[in-house]
């Protein structure tokens, strides 16, 4: 299962384990958004692998009507939280700020928190895999309180690791840099600030959905066996080490 698999490294993700042969459910608030992206990868898979839900996860309700979908499929063997995003933090005074920083809550941590615990029984023991996604902004800072959120994002990823790795279950968290073909900038992107990105990573080029999918990838594989509780960044360089 992978939330916010309509666009961007959510989808790359779905792909990757749609043409592996997996079957994948793809989660998003944007119902058309996620029909298409499915309707697409099957055809690119050559068989129905993909299966699309709306739902906003933020919002218990609509979490207990996404996971309806997988009574027929009572083992998830790996959840991928993708779901999140970055508001534009308009306004001023403390009221701007407290919809500022609930908002990019309930956007980034709240969603995956609410979906794991809900599937958390129906991971496969042992064996289960989960894949937070988080960012280069909790480890370098930039962006106040995405910064902060994705930061939370990590350390509930490495408690959650500690509770259910006596069952099995391994947890991950990628850190992805600045990846190019999101919907994450919208129109705040200017080839300006693309350079400038770029700039500063070691390898000259901008990372991509896919390159994010490899890491995603690897951390749910047999290869990954003995990995958990671990932070993967993709970001070519733009920051090292932990």
């Amino acid at each position: 299962m992978v939330s916010g698999g309509g666009t961007g490294i959510g989808r790359a993700v779905a792909r990757r384990f749609a043409l592996a042969g997996a079957d994948v459910v793809v989660v998003g608030r944007r119902e058309q958004v996620v029909a298409t992206a499915a309707d697409e990868l099957n055809e690119e898979a050559g068989r129905a692998a993909v299966e699309a839900v709306a739902a906003d996860l933020s919002l218990p309700e609509d979490v207990e009507r996404a996971i309806e979908v997988l009574h027929r499929r009572p083992t998830i063997d790996v959840l991928v939280n993708n779901a999140g995003g970055v508001g534009l933090g308009e306004g001023d005074g403390l009221g701007a700020i407290e919809a500022d920083w609930t908002g990019e809550f309930r956007r980034n941590v709240l969603t995956a928190v609410l979906l794991t615990s809900a599937l958390e029984d129906r991971l496969r023991r042992p064996g289960g895999c989960v894949v937070n996604v988080s960012s280069i902004a909790a480890l370098a800072g930039g962006g106040d309180a995405y910064s902060a959120v994705k930061a939370a994002v990590i350390g509930w990823t490495l408690d959650l690791a500690k509770r259910l790795g006596p069952e099995g279950i391994r947890v991950n968290a990628v850190v992805p840099g600045y990846i190019a073909g999101t919907e994450f900038f919208g129109d705040r992107m200017t080839d300006e600030r693309h350079e400038r990105l770029v700039e500063r990573t070691l390898l000259g080029r901008a990372g991509t959905p896919d390159d994010v999918a490899d890491g995603v990838s690897f951390l749910a594989s047999d290869d990954a066996a003995y990995i958990t509780g671990e932070l993967l960044q993709i970001n070519g360089g733009a920051l090292l080490g932990r």
